[in-house]
């Protein structure tokens, strides 16, 4: 039976994941619901549970001939698997049925009706490409046969295309590519070859907030209503957020605002037109989560918003702040956010989890959060210079960023995160896009940083916890 679905498409990222989420549970109840209606052959049922948004697409006639035409006939789901649930929205469940096995991407809007729900065969990405993929590691020592043991299964599977892995261990760096930079053009990618690092863009902002907050311009207990318009200020769930609690995920705020809406034309590059005027509208009637300071919940559009107020208190764009405080001075020549003639040829193409080639990402109001570009041989400076103990401006920022600031259910310094590898702490970030994934992990007295920057939405934090694993395991 050929099948064609009709849907509406949203938003995938992946990111830092951590135990089931409150609005994981309530994705995950709507769909018993769907499951039983299902195979109730109940579509209006189904049709019933749906939003606005998805309602102003499909109309009930049509999600009703769809279903019966296309769906029912293929029976009762007779199982059903979660797969993913990506930036705290989108869940993917797997469906198997007697002849067939497909997925279900499903989301809800702000009023727990179902936004997305979009119907694909089944794609394994647990599958490994046929052929031996191409590396500079020349296997001659040790650390190389240990990276390329983590590294193979990573870039063997058919949904990766490029991995590059930076290490800077006892003062020596080493560098390992593997892949392509676009699939099938058999370029390996170099330690200069440029990609997206998402989060870890974070860590970036972080060290804005430490550096000016130690030239007295802000301070880390400011509430954000001081740098607020007046007609947003008013909103009092706001008062007792601060400039730090944003930087540690502790505001409250939401994961992504809800009024980040888009259609199926700018759904892969969501960010993109979300700007000033819409984050204003959102702050002014947003409600919170939890309260300020006592809860850890990621959120991209905390630091988002962080970046926006330091942007205001300078008077310059991120991307200026970035090159002005860090890039520069570090020399890290390829880390921006907008990328110039010369540097466009040196950027990776980038592939969803599913392998497909997608578009990378752009960003508005919310650059601060996630959109700066980066290559392994400058985040090895990056990580290089938090891990120097220097007396200059810069590095009492990074040391400022170390700071433990929340510790209850997580460890957050400001905006880093503290991971435990073989019962070693690590200060960390990872990265994602809907193309690239991304990972930063360094310990100064170990006298260790692992970079791993891949153009593929598949995670890559068992590739760089795997490395500083074995390279932990050579030391002892």
């Amino acid at each position: 039976m050929k099948l064609r679905f009709c849907f509406i498409l949203l938003l995938f990222m992946p990111g830092i994941a951590f135990a089931q989420s409150h609005q994981q549970f309530k994705t995950d109840s709507v769909f018993v619901l769907v499951k039983k209606f299902f195979n109730a052959k109940q579509a209006d049922s189904i049709y019933a549970l749906t939003g606005p948004n998805f309602r102003h697409a499909v109309s009930a006639g049509q999600f009703r001939s769809l279903t019966e035409q296309q769906l029912f006939p293929l029976n009762e789901i007779k199982g059903s698997t979660v797969i993913s649930f990506v930036n705290n929205k989108v869940s993917t469940y797997k469906l198997v049925f007697q002849s067939a096995t497909l997925q279900l991407l499903m989301s809800l809007d702000a009023g727990n009706k179902i936004e997305l729900f979009l119907f694909q065969p089944f794609k394994d990405v647990t599958a490994d490409k046929t052929t031996q993929v191409p590396t500079s590691n020349k296997l001659l020592n040790p650390m190389d046969k240990q990276v390329d043991e983590i590294a193979r299964p990573y870039i063997q599977k058919v949904n990766t295309v490029g991995l590059s892995i930076g290490i800077l261990k006892d003062g020596q760096i080493s560098t390992y590519n593997y892949g392509e930079t676009a699939r099938g053009n058999n370029q390996l990618p170099t330690g200069n070859t440029i990609f997206e690092i998402g989060s870890i863009t974070k860590t970036f902002t972080a060290t804005l907030l430490a550096y000016y907050a130690n030239e007295g311009k802000v301070k880390l207990t400011d509430p954000i209503t001081q740098y607020l318009p007046d007609s947003v200020k008013t909103n009092v769930a706001l008062n007792d957020i601060t400039l730090q609690t944003l930087s540690n995920h502790t505001s409250g705020l939401a994961r992504i605002p809800e009024n980040l809406q888009f259609d199926s034309a700018s759904a892969a590059n969501p960010y993109k037109s979300y700007n000033k005027r819409l984050l204003f509208s959102y702050l002014k009637t947003c409600k919170l989560n939890s309260k300020p300071g006592e809860q850890y919940a990621y959120s991209n559009l905390g630091v988002g918003l962080l970046g926006m107020i330091l942007s205001q208190v300078r008077g310059k764009t991120f991307d200026q702040m970035v090159q002005e405080v860090i890039c520069s001075p570090l020399g890290m020549k390829n880390t921006v956010q907008y990328l110039s003639a010369l540097q466009l040829p040196h950027f990776t193409k980038v592939y969803s989890q599913y392998g497909n080639a997608t578009v990378a990402w752009d960003f508005n109001a919310l650059a601060a959060c996630g959109a700066l570009h980066s290559t392994v041989n400058d985040l090895l400076i990056y990580a290089k210079a938090n891990m120097a103990n220097g007396t200059d401006k810069l590095s009492k920022a990074f040391e400022l960023t170390h700071q433990i600031t929340y510790s209850k259910d997580a460890k957050i310094a400001l905006g880093w995160h503290i991971i435990l590898v073989d019962g070693v702490e690590y200060i960390f970030h990872n990265g994602g896009t809907y193309g690239s994934s991304s990972f930063l992990a360094f310990n100064a007295d170990k006298k260790l940083a692992v970079v791993i920057l891949s153009n593929a939405a598949e995670s890559t934090d068992a590739v760089g916890t795997g490395i500083i694993k074995k390279l932990q395991a050579e030391g002892k």
